[in-house]
């Protein structure tokens, strides 16, 4: 099969199986995710927060016992869960590796792995984005452009492509980080100007924006007086389009040093909340413009990990890798501080509940999500080294890794692994 590039496309007999059985599974019965998997970057529902219910109630006394550790490679690739199986990235001697791995024993199921450049620049390299599980099959994106369709069972390749060479992509100084978003029957990727949309089931290229350099975000899918919208942050500005053709509804300039726009937007209704080391912004939007409603330069300033929105305040740490950081929280509709908690690294927070779960500097942590003071109900340090990955809870298991790959997993359903 050859795709509109000529780049040849692989697709398996597999993946004409897997599909045509989906195919049929939807025609009978509507398909559900597991209440409480983690399938893609920032989980079920795109925002960060998880499904998670009672998991505090079994929050251990004194630091608990790792299930399982694991060692998945350099990078800051993030854990899905899915169907009782955890996938991440990493990175060793210049090959991209996707792991599967038993989600009680940490046990290898499959592994795939290619060349690809580890590209340590001013940091320790490896892969950015998070596999995205769906209908039996994996998407992964690498930071020099290789995407990979896997059987979710037994990680067989079902499609392959390398974007970067098909339409010379220029390429982010970091290399491109956003995870794969599935949206109907297409992956929508953070590549190009204005993102790039692929067919799920071949990978044959439906629409693509221009070739200029990307942001770092991953897509967020909205919807917009009735309207189906994507939201992508590129290099510079916030980019809506229409997820079946990509056509452009509007852009918002938002220009930060080195195009470094790297966390997903936050959406609530019709406003979109953006953030990077320029500041932030809430911008109201409609079908074909955006709108500023306030904008401050010096605060919530997210270099990686977007916040999470919960009973209307923003949760997130509050600085770069050059500067001091905080975590904080704003009132998504004012952008007034309500705290600001000095002390943090550049870790992740994602919620559960009326929870937020931290993981910075190796420290796990658990804190109120209240805007009325900053308040930590637990913490322990579960591993060394640096952290800015945001950590993953799901079927009451909590996972968490470092940039050397070391894959931590505490398992809150068995408390005699505490000591």
């Amino acid at each position: 099969m050859i795709g509109q590039s000529g780049f040849p496309y692989t697709l398996s007999a597999a993946c004409r199986v897997v599909f045509a059985v989906t195919a049929v599974a939807v025609g009978l019965l509507p398909l559900t995710l597991g209440a409480n998997d983690w399938p893609q970057w920032r989980g079920p529902d795109h925002n960060g927060i998880s499904r998670e219910s009672g998991w505090f109630d079994a929050w251990p006394d004194e630091e608990p016992t790792p299930a399982w550790t694991a060692q998945v490679g350099t990078g800051f690739s993030s854990i899905a869960v899915h169907n009782g199986r955890v996938f991440t990235m990493g990175n060793e001697d210049d090959v991209d590796t996707v792991f599967c791995l038993d989600a009680t024993t940490g046990k290898s199921i499959w592994t795939h792995s290619y060349p690809c450049d580890l590209q340590p620049r001013y940091y320790e390299g490896g892969p950015s984005a998070t596999p995205t599980v769906h209908n039996g099959c994996v998407f992964t994106f690498s930071k020099m452009g290789h995407v990979f369709a896997l059987d979710e069972s037994s990680g067989e390749v079902l499609w392959s492509r390398n974007l970067r060479e098909d339409y010379d992509l220029e390429l982010p100084e970091w290399g491109f980080a956003g995870s794969p978003l599935i949206h109907g029957d297409l992956v929508i990727l953070n590549a190009g100007s204005a993102g790039i949309g692929l067919d799920r089931d071949t990978g044959e290229t439906v629409w693509r924006s221009s070739s200029n350099r990307a942001g770092y975000a991953t897509p967020v899918p909205f919807q917009i007086n009735g309207l189906d919208a994507i939201a992508i942050f590129s290099a510079k500005a916030l980019v809506a389009v229409k997820p079946d053709s990509g056509e452009i509804l509007w852009k918002a300039p938002w220009e930060s040093a080195r195009d470094i726009n790297a966390a997903d937007p936050i959406i609530s209704d019709d406003r979109i909340f953006i953030s990077s080391e320029a500041g932030c912004a809430l911008l109201e939007v409609s079908a074909t413009d955006a709108e500023v409603l306030w904008q401050h330069k010096e605060r919530l300033q997210t270099y990686f990990n977007p916040p999470v929105l919960i009973d209307g305040y923003l949760y997130a740490i509050d600085g770069t890798t050059h500067s001091s950081s905080h975590l904080t929280a704003l009132d998504f509709n004012t952008g007034e501080i309500a705290w600001s908690e000095p002390g943090f690294g550049n870790g992740g927070v994602i919620g559960a509940g009326d929870k937020l779960l931290l993981l910075d500097r190796g420290k796990l942590m658990v804190l109120e999500a209240t805007p009325k003071s900053f308040t930590s109900l637990a913490r322990f340090q579960i591993m060394g080294g640096k952290c800015w990955t945001a950590p993953t809870l799901a079927n009451g298991r909590i996972y968490g890794r470092n940039a050397d790959g070391h894959l931590v997993c505490i398992d809150l359903n068995d408390r005699s692994s505490n000591p």
